[in-house]
């Protein structure tokens, strides 16, 4: 394919053919989606553009609004993340929460008054995609050249021999986990690779290239490294497999399934999983503390705090706050030093405003469950998006509010194009 194709295959990838507004929503958040593997401020400005052009629309056309009872209760988990900073004594850092979750308002009203279609709605998985398939290559090669740099500074070197043991026993600390991936978190990346797994798997593989992609993407989840990741995909997988109505067919994709299971096993970071989560309470002043004790001590911590404040919690701006001087009171010392939050958003959320906005996020899932139940396909999608908030604080970061304010709405819509035509397909 030459160059002038492949300029061409991507420009009509782009939305066209309609006025000038519509196509500057659609297209910023094509970008947008882009860029979301690439850099975690990277897609921001085109979010924005987004959300500025997305009300244009409302204002600019004679657009009929079709009420959404669940869709709405996106503003109003934006309204009592403004009203707890009432009682937030940091209230910059709560403001500045506000000001990063004002998506939460805007984009699910947008699609209220806005109708996509499929092919639209498809563009975005596409984007997407293509936007992992260049983070994969660039984490690739920045992780070889720290690699290659270390081997050569390496005094130890001596000889072929010396210098591919050295490759051999180094690699996994330059391409395993958050080492990969510096660029965004590893755990976000998997979501992303999950979700456009659970469009892939779906479909037969009709070509060479569809089935590479599939292999890419699935060395990509095992480089990544995340447990949640591992734990949805074989749900996922077993999902799947219930599925498949003839019985050799069958037979295999559990073998296949079993060996699959072994290999992400045999992962540097999981198989040392066990050792380093035992008695994890035991040591927490270590400085190379697992990831995986961390989220459990941060669990242990938050679960302390909502016991003493139950109803209001403790601010927008103070949830933060008062965990890191709990991790201090509890000598959780490598989590006081990283500042790491509670690692799960409905802790999170509960924390900063208590057992009202907690219940309104409790209650989105609720509704995306009753609304994705109708298949094993669709259910398999409300796994990724609930268990990834089960294991990270992903409304704190802009791009993790955007990501789920624009995807979530669109699946809870009682006519739901991305539920009943790209995800069922």
């Amino acid at each position: 394919m030459q160059l002038r194709d492949i300029i061409a295959e991507v420009s009509n990838m782009f939305y066209k053919d309609d006025h000038w507004i519509v196509m500057t929503f659609w297209n910023s958040l094509f970008i947008a989606f882009f860029l979301l593997p690439l850099g975690i401020n990277l897609p921001s400005p085109f979010f924005i553009a987004s959300i500025v052009f997305g009300v244009g629309m409302i204002f600019k056309f004679q657009k009929k609004f079709v009420l959404e009872k669940s869709v709405l209760l996106f503003p109003a988990y934006f309204v009592i993340l403004t009203l707890g900073l009432i009682y937030s004594a940091d209230f910059a850092s709560g403001l500045d929460l506000v000001q990063r979750s004002i998506s939460l308002l805007v984009f699910p009203i947008i699609f209220m008054f806005v109708k996509e279609d499929a092919a639209t709605v498809r563009r975005l998985f596409d984007f997407l995609l293509i936007g992992l398939i260049v983070s994969f290559f660039v984490n690739v090669s920045f992780a070889t050249n720290r690699l290659v740099s270390y081997v050569f500074e390496n005094e130890s070197v001596d000889g072929f021999f010396s210098l591919i043991e050295i490759v051999l026993h180094e690699w996994k600390y330059f391409f395993i986990g958050s080492a990969f991936s510096r660029s965004v978190n590893s755990n976000y990346i998997s979501i992303y690779i999950l979700l456009v797994l659970s469009y892939y798997l779906k479909n037969e593989l009709r070509s060479r290239m569809q089935f590479l992609v599939i292999v890419l993407l699935f060395l990509y989840l095992f480089l990544l490294s995340s447990i949640a990741a591992y734990l949805i995909l074989a749900v996922m997988s077993i999902l799947l497999i219930f599925d498949i109505v003839d019985k050799g067919k069958k037979y295999t994709m559990i073998i296949v399934f079993i060996m699959g299971t072994f290999l992400f096993l045999n992962n540097p970071r999981i198989s040392g999983f066990y050792s380093q989560i035992k008695n994890y309470s035991a040591i927490v002043d270590d400085g190379v503390t697992a990831s995986e004790k961390s989220r459990l001590l941060a669990w242990k911590a938050s679960v302390m705090l909502i016991e003493k404040a139950p109803l209001m919690g403790y601010g927008t701006g103070d949830g933060n706050d008062v965990l890191f001087k709990k991790y201090k009171e509890l000598g959780y010392f490598h989590n006081h030093k990283n500042r790491y939050n509670s690692h799960n958003q409905f802790l999170q959320t509960y924390l900063q405003i208590g057992f009202i906005g907690c219940g309104i996020l409790v209650s989105i899932f609720v509704l995306l469950c009753l609304r994705m139940r109708r298949s094993r396909n669709e259910f398999s999608v409300f796994l990724i998006l609930f268990v990834s908030l089960l294991f990270e604080s992903m409304l704190v970061r802009f791009n993790g509010i955007v990501f789920f304010s624009i995807i979530i709405p669109l699946l809870l819509k009682r006519r739901s194009i991305l539920s009943s035509r790209i995800i069922r397909n």
